[in-house]
């Protein structure tokens, strides 16, 4: 064996073939005589294979269009897969053909009737007891205003203060909202419902009952708390937060649903609000690229954290 045998027989171009050649035999065939199989491989194939098959028209041959539908393709383990990693969505299936019988069945309350509800029978011994001592009633109902009083504090805080507008914008969606659709639909107030002078709002006047203004602005402060990871400030809220929610029952002040719904008022225009304060950020940001745009907001910055540190704006004409 020469010195140009040994060259040729592992020159570059030979080793890039035979490592081709074995890299396809482990993927897709054997080594040594061992068999291999790639999956991705024959997964890729079939889903390709899927993707090339004709559909067939309305009427035409075969299984029809059913045959690409999405629940054709479905086997036993992915159904008992959705049971066992998705039972959540399971639960709510299950509860949505039970309301639906329950809905179907249940009889209608009479018109000259009071409203039913759950939560007013829930707290009829708080209601009794509130009735029969006033004063502890108003003492509640000043108590109930101070946290009222705390969330307003905070949540002007947060944006006078940390220019941080987030729970602020949302606050100003929320009881935007709030007053067109309390004055949409005017709920009765209940016949025995307990009002205070000491209560929100103060004064024992007027208010919307749909939905509670009171269980949502919490919810907005509660929320940025746990952003901010004020971890026991937003506990401490939640939980005045359910206590305010029990006496508003026991006092008939709102009805469940009012309270439920503020809840999710709450989430949703947090939620609104970020989405607007994000894009307000995009377009401070690009504006601070460009020192031609007219409206720049060339007085305000944003922190590292994306909070705003200045919310001044000058326009430059």
């Amino acid at each position: 064996m020469n010195v140009d045998t040994v060259h040729l027989r592992y020159s570059p171009s030979t080793l890039s073939a035979r490592s081709h050649c074995i890299s396809k035999q482990k993927y897709n065939g054997s080594v040594n005589g061992v068999q291999f199989i790639n999956k991705e491989t024959k997964d890729d194939t079939k889903i390709a294979h899927m993707e090339k098959r004709p559909s067939s028209d309305f009427g035409g041959s075969g299984s029809g269009w059913l045959s690409n539908a999405f629940f054709m393709r479905l086997t036993a383990r992915d159904v008992f897969g959705v049971v066992k990693y998705h039972p959540i969505p399971c639960i709510f299936a299950a509860l949505l053909f039970f309301f639906m019988g329950v809905e179907y069945t249940l009889h209608m309350v009479p018109s000259s009737s009071p409203p039913f509800d759950l939560g007013f029978i829930t707290t009829r011994p708080l209601h009794r007891l509130l009735a029969s001592k006033p004063a502890l009633n108003t003492v509640l109902a000043g108590l109930n205003t101070g946290f009222v009083g705390m969330q307003m504090v905070y949540i002007v805080w947060v944006f006078l203060i940390e220019g941080r507008p987030r729970a602020t914008i949302a606050t100003l969606f929320m009881f935007t909202c709030r007053g067109i659709l309390g004055y949409a639909t005017q709920l009765p107030l209940p016949e025995d419902f307990l009002g205070s002078g000491a209560d929100f709002p103060v004064g024992n006047v007027s208010f919307f009952l749909f939905y509670s203004g009171h269980v949502a602005a919490s919810v907005i402060a509660s929320l940025d708390m746990k952003r901010m990871q004020r971890w026991k400030l937003s506990y401490l809220f939640d939980t005045l937060n359910v206590l305010q929610a029990i006496r508003l029952l026991s006092t008939r002040g709102h009805y469940t649903i009012d309270l439920a719904v503020g809840v999710g008022a709450g989430i949703l225009f947090d939620s609104l609000a970020g989405k607007y304060d994000d894009n307000r950020k995009k377009v401070l940001l690009a504006d601070s690229h460009d020192d031609t745009t007219n409206g720049a907001f060339h007085n305000s910055k944003v922190h590292v954290n994306g909070e705003y540190l200045s919310v001044s704006s000058e326009i430059r004409i």
